[in-house]
């Protein structure tokens, strides 16, 4: 629906909660992890362009960051892994923008971005900014992640997925889950996951 004429524009998104997330001033009060995790499963990585009769989803992306995560860390502390199953949250409001778009958009969509994942980490009870070493570790288990999904799912060769995400070291696609799976069970999936993590954090 068009906004009124005069009306600012509107900068909220009502989710099937019935919360309305502002995405200019995003509160901690108006996420919810069924949200997030209704929103990811139906967001397609790689823009759709996957192999497969379902797309591989952000909440599946998510999933497997986390588990990759665990396996380079095997120490990690439950807050860290909530943290590595959250790192691409926003994108239940925003969407998963390719990275060769993200350069064309430029910082606007970052702060964003940055602005949802602070909200997001306050409401589970995590620092808003997470520490740079924690932070070097998801992204490497994304980058290993996203080597994975680009080489099984994503049509791309060997050297051109090494060229763009590096090689995995110490980690093999062995045990990992890369068929993309109906977004209800995926959905179901992270939730179950989200709650194994809370159970930890709360002992």
């Amino acid at each position: 629906m068009a906004d009124r004429p005069g009306a600012p524009p509107r900068a909220w998104q009502r989710m099937l909660s019935g919360r309305r997330l502002d995405l200019l001033d995003p509160s901690p009060l108006d996420v919810e992890i069924s949200d997030i995790a209704h929103g990811l499963a139906r967001v397609a990585r790689w823009n759709g362009q996957t192999s497969g009769d379902h797309a591989f989803s952000v909440a599946q992306h998510s999933l497997l960051v986390e588990e990759i995560f665990r396996r380079i860390v095997p120490a990690a502390s439950p807050d860290a892994q909530l943290a590595a199953l959250l790192h691409d949250a926003p994108e239940y409001v925003i969407g998963d923008m390719i990275s060769p778009f993200k350069s064309v958009v430029g910082g606007g969509y970052k702060a964003c971005e940055e602005r949802l994942q602070h909200a997001i980490h306050v409401r589970f009870g995590l620092p808003a900014e997470i520490g740079a070493g924690l932070k070097k570790d998801i992204k490497r288990a994304d980058q290993i992640a996203a080597y994975f999904e680009a080489t099984v799912l994503a049509g791309f060769a060997t050297a051109e997925a090494t060229e763009f995400f590096g090689r995995p070291r110490g980690v093999t696609v062995d045990g990992l889950d890369l068929g993309p799976q109906p977004a209800k069970r995926v959905q179901e999936t992270f939730l179950a996951r989200f709650a194994a993590i809370e159970k930890l954090r709360s002992n």
